[in-house]
């Protein structure tokens, strides 16, 4: 019997939209033939024109077209069928409907899965992750980027500093002695005055502006540093810590609490995961993610409690995160509390060098029209109507640009601008040294600090976690631990490893290495599991179901599993957490022979008092307990204990050297752990905190102890309490508030979301940049990048050293305003004239302003600044030190310039303009020297350390060189005369006695009670 040719469909067992004709070969007659064969191409015919129509007639909406996708495809041709426009809005506009309708000829895929499978990701294993999988998927989906607002030109800053008004006074003033010098004298000799002016306010201006551009370029590159999150995704199976501007559209990204969601996605899988939106929406009310519901996740929030992974669907430009960060300014105009602080005392001296400048204007235009002014020749420059309008108007522009510059040189401009320099200088520094400044204000306020609250895991330990212990009920288990106990609870502890853990395990291979990734102390006890109790991750995972998860968090610091055995759908309830408190909730435990026995009095005190022997010894105790439930409850009482490990945590090498310098500068140490109090004893004894010796009670105190006392009570007890156990976030919280009511100032560590409400209370909020999430990094003032306390305490000393160089500066600065106000004014005063030209001032202004800035406000913290107690906030900015300093080396400068300026020709026998440019140089020379004298304002030996700092050396060098040129090459321009050596001799030795005039009144002691404090009672 002749068999018929089957055609088979789409809906026949072999794959989608094959057609396959089926014939045997058959006897058959050439008519029959020709009538099969035109059978065969007419349904063939209409066959195609179904699977045509039925392509051109598929719904535009469809987000992708699964037919004929393969896994080595092309990728640009397998996205092409991806409409980007709906899969970013699907996220955008939270669109379930979208997101679960039927489409493509796999219509049982929908969801996330249809579109995992459109993106080639697998939910479990990420995209490929080779290069060039991430460049095409970049090429078609765009960057995790956002377009930042263009950083401000040098043009900006040079338009910004000719705002000033003393500068555009001093403009027009050269404008018009410029316009009536050419009139005058014609173009070739003319243009010198009004020019020089211009060529110096153009110096002044250029280098402020170069100043100012290279700190904005600065404070530029570490808010990028500060941008760049670190994420956790799944690329080919493998667990992999990325930079979040390397997210790619397809990535399955790994989140946990404190996270940042890095990018607009899909929830995967997960436990309990509620995200804050409020950056997004402004809502305060927590968001639950699950996969029926609310599946979706958007860049930008934050990650509050549970854990899971999402699919990224949409990067960078095409979030709302992204559009909405493109659009805010990142300009830094945060002014700190010196910043301030000096803007008024900038302000008071700007008003008594306005008053001195406009009494010599005064007094100067009064000589001038009452004929008592003459030139060089000694003749005199106003004779009533006999003088020209020109010769006038020349006269009087000169007098103004000199009262003008008076004002510039007197307003000490440079103080503000020595903040910004020091600040980005130590800012650059200090990341060298492992900390990320957040907020430029904490940089000040750490050299105030009189207490530093720190963490202990990680930060005085290593964080480098090993199992060395572990009990059995109460039982110790020695050699091999898997062979050791009953196989029961073996899988049991297998159970509770691998099903209630936030860590994972990679091997590439049979034969490679296990990776483990993770949380120290969840990678330490999954690597014990599997290395001494054999676990197979995967396959525990395969066998079991997770129906419930409570995740770990520092309150209740315990985390619970409900899991279901596929094999037979039993059900247990598996928790893990701190080793008493787990013991609390167990009414029965196990023997390694696998027999529960209850758990009576006498044996929990048992087991109580070996948890306490392994804390002892420095050890973290995690206890395991189980129960086998009937219903699907995560029960939290009546479990049978398992068993306690112990983890080592060794402390770091330098931790002990650090905790003593900190005692040393006057700050004190109080260590606040989740850990148990002996525990907390072991390693505070360790790394100096406790001193055996001198323990007399209430040094240690529990959270629960501390919060319960009443308000008087804490108060008095918190300046003895050094260590903090089993404390919660609350608790810390309630510690900072309490040390700052009683005045302190306050620095706390912290890496836990839980721990953000502290960072932002304490005066200085120190996050860790390894274990710490992302909410607290964000919430915190500096960024500790390796996370170790050695790094707190370099922090401490950049604090100091930059408070310190702003004091040499304000000393250094002072003295010139002072010198050169007292001389101008007596000059104008007695003489009618002042010895410095503007050109001069303006000179003096740029060596005081800028150059004096970057030498002295550059200086590198040393170890001298821990020998001194902390600088409290409400202390003066000059303190009677920096009094006594300015007050005998400007006495010194007046005495000088003013005996040059009415004896100095009759001395050297030489003319007007000879003694003027000998009185300039030697009151330049005085303040290169006197830069020397301001680098240590109370020690003697003033070149101590001179050649670390290559800064100062070279702007001296570049002062004298320029001052040279000045003096002896630009003598139209600065309106100078050349001097001999013996002239030039002369400057310096006039100069160079500052030096040892500084070592004698550095000799001579001052009150400790403020100078300024005295006018004060004298007024009361």
């Amino acid at each position: 019997m002749s068999s018929k040719p089957r055609l088979r469909g789409p809906g026949s067992s072999r794959e989608s939209g094959e057609l396959v004709l089926e014939m045997s070969s058959l006897n058959l007659g050439e008519p029959r033939k020709r009538w099969r064969s035109a059978f065969i191409a007419i349904y063939c015919t209409r066959a195609l024109r179904s699977v045509v129509r039925e392509i051109v007639c598929r719904p535009a909406e469809t987000v992708i077209n699964l037919k004929g996708i393969d896994r080595n495809d092309s990728i640009d041709r397998s996205f092409a069928s991806v409409d980007r426009k709906k899969l970013i809005n699907i996220v955008k506009e939270k669109n379930l409907d979208a997101l679960y309708e039927p489409g493509g000829v796999e219509p049982e895929l929908r969801g996330v899965e249809r579109i995992a499978k459109a993106l080639m990701s697998n939910p479990e294993t990420g995209i490929r992750g080779d290069d060039d999988d991430l460049k095409r998927r970049r090429e078609v989906f765009g960057l995790n980027n956002y377009h930042r607002r263009p950083p401000k030109s040098f043009v900006y800053f040079v338009v910004d500093s000719l705002k000033d008004p003393t500068i555009l006074i001093l403009l027009v003033c050269a404008s018009l002695s410029l316009a009536f010098g050419i009139k005058e004298e014609g173009p070739r000799e003319g243009w010198y005055d009004g020019g020089s002016i211009f060529i110096a306010v153009f110096m002044v201006v250029i280098v402020s502006a170069v100043t100012n551009f290279r700190q904005s370029r600065q404070f530029n590159e570490l808010s990028k540093v500060s941008n760049n999150i670190q994420i956790d995704v799944v690329r080919n199976g493998r667990r992999q810590h990325i930079s979040i501007f390397d997210i790619v559209v397809g990535d399955v990204v790994c989140l946990k609490i404190g996270d940042q969601i890095p990018a607009d996605g899909l929830f995967l899988d997960g436990h309990s995961l509620q995200v804050d939106e409020s950056s997004m929406t402004g809502e305060s009310d927590h968001v639950e993610i699950n996969k029926d519901v609310h599946p979706f996740l958007v860049s930008g929030a934050k990650v509050v409690d549970g854990y899971g992974q999402m699919l990224v669907t949409s990067v960078g430009m095409n979030t709302s995160w992204g559009e909405m960060m493109s659009s805010i300014s990142h300009d830094n105009n945060e002014q700190t509390p010196l910043q301030a602080r000096l803007n008024k005392l900038t302000s008071a001296i700007g008003k008594v060098g306005s008053v001195v400048a406009l009494s010599v204007l005064v007094v100067l235009l009064v000589r001038y029209f009452t004929g008592n002014t003459v030139d060089e020749n000694g003749n005199r420059q106003y004779n009533g109507k006999k003088t020209k309008f020109d010769d006038i108007m020349n006269g009087i522009v000169h007098i103004i640009s000199v009262a003008v510059t008076i004002i510039v040189v007197a307003i000490p401009e440079g103080l503000p601008l020595a903040v910004t320099l020091t600040l980005a200088y130590s800012m650059k520094r200090m990341m060298a040294d492992h900390a990320m400044v957040r907020k430029l204000s904490a940089c000040e306020t750490m050299g105030s600090a009189t207490i530093i609250c720190t963490d202990k895991t990680g930060t005085l330990t290593m964080n480098q976690m090993k199992v060395t212990d572990f009990k059995l009920g109460k039982e110790a288990i020695l050699g091999n631990i898997a062979s050791a106990i009953h196989p029961n609870i073996l899988e049991l502890l297998h159970q509770g490893v691998a099903l209630n853990t936030t860590a994972s395990v990679y091997k590439a291979d049979s034969a490679s290495e296990p990776e483990f990734s993770g949380s120290p102390t969840e990678k330490a006890i999954l690597s014990w599991a599997v290395q001494e109790l054999n676990l197979d991750m995967t396959k525990m995972k395969q066998s079991y179901d997770i129906l419930h998860v409570e995740t770990f968090n520092s309150q209740k610091k315990r985390s619970g599993a409900l899991v279901k055995k596929k094999s037979d759908e039993t059900i247990h309830v598996h928790w893990k957490g701190a080793a008493e408190i787990i013991l609390r909730m167990c009414s029965r435990y196990y023997d390694k022979s696998g027999v529960v026995k209850t758990l009576f009095k006498p044996e929990q005190e048992g087991v109580m008092h070996q948890i306490e022997d392994m804390a002892s010894n420095a050890l973290r105790c995690i206890a395991f307990a189980h129960s086998p439930v009937a219903q699907q409850n995560l029960v939290e009482n009546d479990l049978i204990f398992l068993g306690v490990v112990g983890l080592k945590d060794p402390c770091r090498p330098s931790v002990k050297e650090a905790i003593n310098l900190c005692f040393k500068a006057g700050v004190k140490i109080k260590m606040i752990t989740g850990d148990n109090i002996l525990t907390a004893r072991a390693i505070a004894v360790e790394c100096g905190i406790l001193d055996p010796s001198k323990l007399t009670g209430g040094e240690m105190v529990e959270g629960v102890e501390f919060r319960s006392y009443s308000e008087e009570d804490r108060m008095n007890k918190i300046d003895k309490i050094k260590v903090m156990a089993r404390s919660s976030p609350s608790d810390k919280l309630l510690m900072i508030q309490s040390l700052k009511k009683k005045g302190e100032v306050v620095a706390v560590t912290g890496d836990g979301t839980n721990d953000a409400p502290a960072l932002k209370e304490a005066n200085v909020g120190l996050a860790m940049g390894i274990q710490g999430t992302e909410v607290a990094k964000q919430s915190s003032d500096i960024v500790i990048l390796d996370d170790n306390f050695k790094s707190v305490v370099s922090i401490l000393k950049w604090g100091r050293c930059v408070y310190n160089n702003i004091q040499k500066f304000i000393q250094f600065q002072l003295t010139v305003n002072v010198a050169a106000l007292v001389i101008n004014f007596v000059a104008a005063c007695s003489a009618g004239e002042v010895p410095l030209t503007a050109v001069q001032l303006l000179w003096v202004n740029l060596i005081m302003d800028t150059l004096g800035a970057l030498a002295l406000a550059t200086e590198r913290p040393t170890d001298e600044l821990m020998d001194t107690p902390p600088i409290g906030w409400k202390q003066p900015l000059v303190t009677n030190v920096m009094w006594r300093n300015l007050i005998f080396q400007a006495l010194y400068q007046i005495i000088i310039l003013l005996t040059l300026q009415f004896k100095g020709r009759s001395i050297f026998k030489v003319r007007e303009l000879v003694k003027n440019t000998i009185i300039f140089n030697t009151f330049v020379l005085c303040q290169v020297f006197n830069e020397f004298n301001a680098r240590k304002l109370e020690r003697k030996n003033v070149f101590q350390g001179i050649f670390k700092n290559k800064l100062f050396l070279w702007i001296v060098a570049a002062t004298i060189i320029l001052q040279v040129l000045m003096v002896e090459l630009l003598r139209k321009f600065a309106d100078t005369e050349r001097l001999n050596w013996m002239q030039w001799g002369i400057c310096i030795i006039l100069a160079s006695l500052s030096w040892p005039l500084a070592w004698v009144v550095k000799c001579i002691p001052v009150p400790e009670t403020p100078f300024l404090n005295y006018l004060k009672w004298k007024r009361s």
